[in-house]
């Protein structure tokens, strides 16, 4: 397993991510998404499954004035995401080509149990 955990900010969800890695001594690369800015084809890799817009952290104030909110131009809503990190909900989880947008337990559980 090669997790990589993307954050922005520390909030509840990463802090969960990281202490249940932690406990489970998995190892994972904590990855600063202030430092180091996602590219499209990563973004593009995380928005696969549930689409562009399940990136996007509807629950912050700047981003519900902001036009991410209203597109649905998938193109138009990863552009946004590359020029405003801080747009993006995290934590983004990856383990090679397989995906978490957020903290899923069950889904990370699952993850370990197949290679």
């Amino acid at each position: 397993m090669n997790i990589q955990v993307y954050v922005y900010k520390r909030h509840f969800d990463v802090q969960r991510a990281e202490r249940f890695l932690k406990e489970r001594r998995i190892p994972f690369q904590m990855v600063d998404l202030k430092k180091h800015r996602l590219g499209m084809r990563e973004l593009e890799l995380f928005a696969r499954p549930s689409g562009p817009m399940a990136l996007v952290d509807t629950q912050q104030e700047a981003v519900k004035s902001h036009p991410v909110a209203y597109t649905s131009d998938a193109g138009r809503i990863l552009e946004y995401l590359l020029e405003r990190p801080d747009f993006l909900r995290t934590p983004l989880i990856r383990d090679g080509q397989r995906t978490m947008i957020g903290f899923d337990e069950a889904k990370l559980l699952s993850w370990l149990k197949t290679p």
